[in-house]
């Protein structure tokens, strides 16, 4: 098969791979909610004993507005509490995160635009230990820019833990995502793919990974170690993917695959280490793709 879609311009491939697949920032000027407040982004003051900046205590949330309407807020804010309950955490209540959520929007006239949720153990010592100032809740927004809709991945020798304390927890502490993406960019790919330390099939450093193998949409189970994607949940829910484990061989060994992300959406995998997938997009993805658009079109919260 042809390891590029016809719709994609090398432009448009060349710049994801360069900027990677979160790089929607073209600029930090505008205003974010903190604590209770709309505040310019360029004086509002988080303190630098902040648990967050300190030691990566912390939970997030990335959620795709749509006209203004962050999209499956619902379930983001119950895998916000999800996370929080995990770390010892106090959750916000969800009215407030949903009122913040519309007021920054308002703030910063971006109908179409990325809300990050993120909350903090707050101000602290410096050392993992906690503080009893309570936590630091900040919404922000950034502008929205296509995904290409396929995309090339690489694999990485590091590994999930799928025991660990975060396994399944939204964690600020990327630092080891930030690592093997820019591993897969310097390889010009947009994501790096995880096996877990048992050797199956896991995630992508900010997405989930769905694989067809004979007429079958498969998926990684969360007890392999991934997270709980919200648009992993709805391409469940719409189509008849199963969860099983494989291992992680299975992902050059598949028909097609693709990724999903509250940014991704369905996304395509167009080549594996420089390997052209099968199929690209395949049928099972095209379908997927197609339903999640349709769930999208009919309910925004669904």
């Amino acid at each position: 098969m042809e390891s590029e879609t016809p719709t994609e311009s090398e432009a448009s491939k060349e710049s994801e791979v360069r900027r990677g697949p979160e790089a929607n920032t073209p600029g930090l000027e505008g205003s974010v909610w903190l604590d209770g407040e709309v505040l310019d982004a360029a004086t509002a003051r988080i303190s630098p004993f902040d648990h967050g900046i300190t030691v990566g205590d912390g939970i997030f949330e990335t959620v795709k507005v749509i006209g203004s309407v962050p999209f499956a807020m619902r379930r983001h804010l119950v895998r916000l509490e999800r996370s929080a309950s995990a770390l010892g955490l106090e959750a916000p209540d969800h009215d407030t995160v949903r009122a913040a959520a519309d007021e920054v929007i308002a703030a910063n006239g971006m109908a179409d635009c990325r809300l990050r949720i993120t909350l903090t153990g707050g101000r602290g010592p410096l050392g993992s230990n906690r503080g009893d100032h309570g936590t630091t809740l900040l919404l922000a927004v950034s502008e929205l820019t296509p995904m290409p809709a396929s995309t090339d991945v690489c694999t990485v020798d590091w590994v999930r833990n799928e025991r660990g304390a975060l396994s399944g927890v939204k964690s600020t502490s990327y630092a080891e995502n930030v690592i093997a993406l820019g591993y897969a960019i310097e390889r010009g790919a947009s994501e790096a793919i995880f096996a877990n330390t048992v050797g199956n099939l896991c995630e992508g450093t900010g997405s989930n990974i769905f694989v067809g193998i004979d007429g079958r949409l498969v998926t990684p189970p969360l007890s392999a170690g991934p997270l709980a994607g919200i648009v992993r949940e709805l391409v469940l829910e719409v189509t008849d993917a199963v969860e099983e484990d494989l291992p992680f061989s299975a992902l050059l060994d598949a028909d097609e695959a693709f990724l999903t992300s509250s940014i991704r959406d369905v996304q395509a995998i167009r080549a594996i280490d420089g390997i052209a997938a099968r199929e690209c997009p395949g049928p099972l993805t095209a379908e997927a793709a197609a339903a999640l658009s349709e769930l999208m079109r009919q309910d925004l919260d669904p």
